[in-house]
């Protein structure tokens, strides 16, 4: 097989219109999860945005049958199920991530119910283990409007919420309120989940929510680099795992959440100041 032969055979997935939209449509969305994974990671709210990815599954449920868009109740859902378990947890000397751990399972409980008793025409599993191969028009439209606004705020609130990721105190005696910073955060982290559905599906999100800001965590020193990494890496997963998807036949946002993970373990391991075999050899000189 001659290099032109075996080119023209990887690139065959371009030839397919639905590819070039799954895998443009998959850029973008990862793009924004990616950006606020760097927010999630250095607050530590990990369990936050697995609870996010999961409580919205009600929400979206009711909006249905409600006739609300469904952005709206997943974004409520979301955020209601964090702060149940905040408000909880000034009551109770139960640990926090348990209180949450309790929240979302049980909106992920009431959803499941909810997803069985109402008779729909819509493919509530799509919501469950995304779609982005067969994403319809209104869908991708309202994705990317939720996803654009996203990133707008967060470029017009950078400042503000880069200080209360490091240093919230501070954020406290300049006059910001860090408890309406972190409501909105969650807000944004909500909307950004609910971009997402239709990629991975509220089963994988919590990954893209997490991993890219993990690599940008261990390549980088620094907020705006961890920024880059954690965005290139979601695009080179995207772009890898859709491809990957057409010739395993495969689950596309199960195969970008799959190359997300391979891309973090490599980071882990090899990252030049971070990583495990970096350390190890610090270990090994300093004895």
């Amino acid at each position: 097989m001659t290099f032109d032969v075996f080119l023209t055979s990887l690139l065959q997935p371009l030839q397919y219109g639905f590819m070039l939209k799954a895998m443009t449509t998959g850029v973008f969305v990862c793009s924004v999860c990616a950006v606020l994974s760097c927010f999630i990671v250095l607050k530590g709210w990990a369990l936050i945005g697995d609870a996010m990815s999961h409580s919205i599954l009600p929400g979206i449920i009711f909006a249905y049958i409600l006739g609300l868009p469904m952005a709206v109740g997943a974004i409520t859902s979301g955020v209601a199920c964090v702060m149940i378990a905040g408000a909880a947890r000034n009551l109770t000397t139960v640990k926090a991530d348990a209180l949450l751990g309790i929240s979302f399972t049980g909106f992920l409980g009431v959803g499941m119910i909810l997803l069985v008793a109402t008779p729909s025409n819509i493919h509530f599993m799509h919501i469950l283990f995304g779609n982005l191969l067969g994403i319809e028009k209104n869908v991708l439209i309202q994705t990317i409007i939720i996803g654009s606004l996203t990133l707008l705020t967060v470029l017009i609130k950078r400042k503000d919420l880069i200080l209360f990721c490091f240093d919230p105190c501070q954020a406290s005696v300049i006059g910001l309120s860090p408890a309406r910073l972190e409501l909105f955060l969650l807000v944004l982290v909500a909307a950004t989940a609910v971009t997402a559905l239709q990629v991975t599906g509220i089963v994988l999100v919590v990954a893209m929510l997490i991993a890219p800001g993990c690599i940008g965590f261990l390549l980088t020193q620094r907020f705006y680099p961890m920024l880059f990494v954690s965005v290139t890496s979601a695009m080179i997963a995207t772009i890898v795992g859709t491809f990957a998807s057409f010739w395993l036949n495969g689950e596309t946002g199960a195969t970008i959440v799959l190359v997300q993970a391979g891309l973090f373990v490599l980071a882990f391991l090899f990252a030049p100041k971070n990583g495990l075999l970096q350390r190890r050899k610090n270990l090994g000189l300093q004895t």
